[in-house]
């Protein structure tokens, strides 16, 4: 992986969409940053720009703790596309503490990852469940124990339902196999979820709020996580 070869996609694909095609931008302001379980920051600001052309997307996602909590700063880049209800991503992570890695080196024991994932939402307006397949295949991922390729995967289900004026969603999350990058010898499920997004209405303005309540029964640990969208 040369080190501006998905940065350089991405700009390419901003640059090419942005005359013609969907922009978006936002925040969210999280009292915790927890990723699939595992609780990676305190209270965060995580800012995102987007852009789509047809069924091809680009974005970028980034991350900073606010609180001092961890000095780690995350920025990840997207491209996507999406049809006939399935979806096929690759994503770089990139995760560091301020000033200790370079953005550009790309080495494997350096604070990229590359994500390759699958998804598919059943065509059920009622019931539009969604499953998702994420799997590492190159940067920082490590090896397991006998020092095979990790290949750290992780397999959600998903299924979003209204109560009266709240929007709802359900998550199941597990990883298939041994995995450090998830803290997992073997099969575990690590991520059971569910989130509550409400619209706030401050005056002329509406903010949608939320709160998540997350449970990981493989580290035994739980968390009740609020956020904020701008």
């Amino acid at each position: 992986m040369t080190k501006l070869s998905l940065l350089t996609i991405v700009l390419i694909m901003f640059a090419t969409t942005a005359r013609t095609q969907e922009f978006s931008a936002g925040a969210d302001i999280v009292s915790s940053y927890v990723w699939r379980g595992l609780n990676l920051s305190g209270t965060s600001i995580q800012p995102s720009l987007g852009f789509s052309a047809g069924n091809f997307s680009v974005g970028a996602w980034g991350s900073v703790d606010i609180t001092g909590f961890q000095v780690y700063k995350e920025l990840d880049l997207t491209v996507g596309y999406q049809f006939a209800g399935f979806s096929i991503g690759v994503t770089d992570y990139w995760i560091a503490p301020e000033g200790s890695v370079s953005y550009f080196n790309y080495s494997d024991t350096a604070a990229h990852t590359f994500e390759a994932t699958l998804g598919y939402t059943l065509p059920c307006e009622k019931f539009p469940l969604s499953l998702s397949w994420s799997t590492n295949f190159a940067g920082f991922d490590g090896v397991k124990s006998n020092g095979d390729v990790a290949w750290s995967s992780y397999f959600e289900i998903a299924c979003p339902f209204t109560v009266k004026s709240v929007a709802l969603t359900a998550a199941l999350g597990l990883t298939p196999w041994e995995t450090d990058f998830y803290g997992a010898g073997g099969f575990a499920v690590i991520n059971t979820s569910l989130k509550a997004v409400k619209e706030l209405k401050i005056g002329e303005f509406t903010l949608p709020v939320s709160v998540q309540a997350i449970l990981n029964p493989r580290a035994e640990n739980a968390f009740l996580v609020f956020g904020i969208s701008f």
